[in-house]
Formats: C-alpha cells, structure tokens, sequence
C-alpha cells in the first residue's frame, strides 16, 4: 500500500470537474432540462396519483365515493348505469328509469337543456346547478342550520318514513303546494319531492348520507337505497375524468386562439435547445491522470498519524483505531458477517485461541487505556489474539 503526497509549495492539477467547467462544457444546459422533465413527472404523478377519490362516484371506494351504494342497488335488483355524457344517459333514459345528477356531475347550461327533456323521474343530490331547471317548482333556499346531521323525516315520504333519520342538511328548499317536504332545518325542509306529470322529481340537499364513510350511519342506507332504488334502471351521471375546454364566445377553445406560427415556433426552441445540450456535453472529454511527483510509504503515513494521536493524547481515538482493525480482519475469518456484535464475536474468537471470554472482551471491547504503555500493551494484545487467530 502506497499513499501519495505532494510536497508544500508545488503545484497541483485537479481533475475534478468544478462547478464552472461543467456548465461551460454544457452540463449546465443538460441540468436544467433534465430539472424540467423531472418536474413535468412529478407534476403528472402529483396529480395522477392522487387518493381523495370522486364524490358520490359510484365505482369509487374511497370515504367519498358511493361504490358500496352501487353495490346494494345491484344486489336489490336495479340496473345501475355509470355516465359521463349526457349523450350515454339519453340510450338508457325511458318511462321505468331514474336520473341521478350529483352536486359532482359537473354539468353545463347545455348538458342541463338536454336532460330535461328525458323521461323517466330525477333526483337531485346537493347543491347542482341549474336545478330549477331540472326540477321545476322546486328552488333552493340558503343552507340548513348545523350543516349536516341526523335529522328525522317529520314528513309522510315512504321512502324516509321507512328509513327513519337519516344524515341530512346542506342545502334547504322551498316548492309548490302538494309538495311532501322532509327532514327539516328551522322549518325549510332538506328533502323535498314533487309529483307530476307522471313523473317524480326528489331534490336533496346534501348527498353526505349516500357516501361510503356514512351510508352505515342512521338509516343512511335504507333512504339512499329507497330514494335511488324507486326505478328498475337508474342513470348515475358523474364528472367525466376530461373536463371540458374553456371556450370563448364563438367556441373557440384557448389553444384555438394561439396562432399556428406560435406553436410551431415553440416546438422548433425544443429542437434546438436539445441538439445544444447534446453538443455542449459531447466537448468534455476523458479525464487525464495526472502524475504525482512524490510517493510516501504506508509505514511513514501510519507512524505520522500515530505522532497526531501521541501529541493530542488522543489514546482512546488510538485504542478505538486499532480495535476497529483488528476486527475487521478478525470477522472474516471466523466465518461472522461485518457489523457482528460482541455477543457473537467474543465466543468464536474465545473458541479459536482457547482463551476466556472475558479476557478476550477486554482486549477488543475495554476501556480505552489510562497511558501510553497501556496504549502499547493493547496493541501488542490485540496482535498476539490476531495470530492465534490465524494460526487455529
């Protein structure tokens, strides 16, 4: 073993690339893109990867979504049928089908237009837009006191009379006589369901009662079940996972409205900064070794560091020193993985030389000498155990 040096004085070359030579050999331009794809994943994954689910989704099973409603309306026979365009619900809407429209449904003044002309009853769940719309006579009224909580049914509703209290609130509503009101908050009901035409129309307040961290709570189940089970077909409408295209008044979108010129230029700067970044980065070349002028034996570093100790009186950091070594020829040879315990150590190396244990702890495990003639004794103890080692 050689260790090099260069005397005080002389010149000395290094080799290590420093923070000025990459950039000016182009690694700095390779740093900052691979920073931007980096960033653009993490972004992707952030946002792909998110564990809130969907609220009142039924092919959800987080706290928000409604996926163990789903299921108990398929077990009791309705066919249930998950949407995002309103365009899907029409093919299954008829005279035996339900519309669900969800506080979640995301829908547009357009969307609206097309449901209300599809047959079949409708329930409205949670503050949705445009529900006058959907429900004609029926018009929110500010929010129920306390939010939403157990309430009971006060209201002749088979389907909450069944159910019993229930986890109601959110939004309050007024509507037309002949109107059977529900579950309500200081006298303005949360559940409010109109019959005509031949047709029902339910609007509840807040859909809390039909998620899957409450569909267990009260009799959360049995109205959920009773409100959304009425049909033999229900048409459940969620968010679609792609929202839509902010658009201007004439139907253009955003990037519509950016000229072609721009985009083109933009991908062009792409190009361009890449084919740099691959020419930069191409210019550093191998790197040289360089010659030492001077080489030290190993017997002169060990005895300089050994003359550190001894003017600091660093005899624990010494005894520490040697121990360490020691050990670490020591573990190998008697078959012991690194990093062993004294627990394990001591019996083999006690096992192999024959002698006692606690002799043995002493001599690799002690205390750190009081003087340098126990630091020498140590030294000449832990050579003689390494042989006998060796020799066993």
């Amino acid at each position: 073993m050689t260790t090099t040096s260069a005397p005080p004085g002389a010149g000395s070359t290094s080799v290590s690339p420093t923070a000025r030579g990459l950039w000016r050999s182009g690694r700095g331009v390779l740093l900052i893109v691979g920073l931007i794809v980096a960033g653009a994943v993490t972004s992707v994954l952030l946002s792909g990867g998110s564990t809130q689910g969907r609220h009142l989704d039924p092919a959800d099973t987080s706290l928000s979504g409604s996926h163990a409603l789903a299921r108990l309306l398929v077990n009791k026979g309705v066919t249930v049928h998950r949407v995002d365009d309103v365009r899907q619900a029409a093919q299954y809407a008829g005279a035996d089908s339900q519309l669900l429209v969800t506080s979640a449904s995301s829908l547009f003044a357009d969307d609206v237009d097309t449901l209300a002309g599809l047959p079949g009853d409708r329930l409205i769940v949670g503050p949705v837009p445009y529900v006058q719309r959907l429900a004609p006579g029926i018009v929110p009224e500010g929010t129920a006191s306390h939010f939403t909580r157990s309430r009971d049914p006060e209201c002749a509703l088979r389907a909450a009379t069944r159910a019993g209290s229930a986890h109601m609130g959110g939004s309050a509503f007024t509507g037309p006589s002949g109107a059977t009101r529900c579950y309500p908050s200081d006298g303005k009901p949360t559940l409010i369901s109109v019959t005509a035409g031949g047709r029902t129309v339910t609007a509840v307040g807040s859909g809390e009662f039909m998620t899957n961290r409450h569909l267990a709570e009260d009799g959360n189940a049995a109205l959920a079940m009773n409100l959304a089970g009425a049909k033999p077909t229900l048409i459940w409408i969620v968010a679609p996972k792609t929202p839509r295209t902010l658009a201007g008044p004439d139907g253009r979108s955003i990037q519509d409205m950016i000229p072609s010129g721009v985009k083109w230029g933009v991908l062009q700067l792409i190009v361009v900064v890449l084919l740099v970044a691959f020419w930069r980065g191409r210019r550093l070349g191998p790197v040289v070794a360089e010659r030492l002028p001077v080489v030290v034996r190993a017997a002169e570093t060990v005895e300089g560091r050994g003359r550190l100790y001894r003017a600091r009186r660093a005899r624990a950091r010494a005894a520490e020193a040697l121990r360490a070594g020691t050990l670490n020829r020591l573990v190998p040879r008697l078959g012991l993985s690194p990093g062993t315990g004294s627990e394990a150590v001591v019996p083999a190396v006690s096992a192999r030389t024959g002698r006692d244990t606690l002799e043995v702890g002493a001599v690799l495990y002690g205390a750190a000498p009081a003087d340098d003639a126990g630091l020498s004794a140590l030294a000449e103890h832990l050579d003689r155990l390494e042989r006998q080692v060796k020799d066993s």
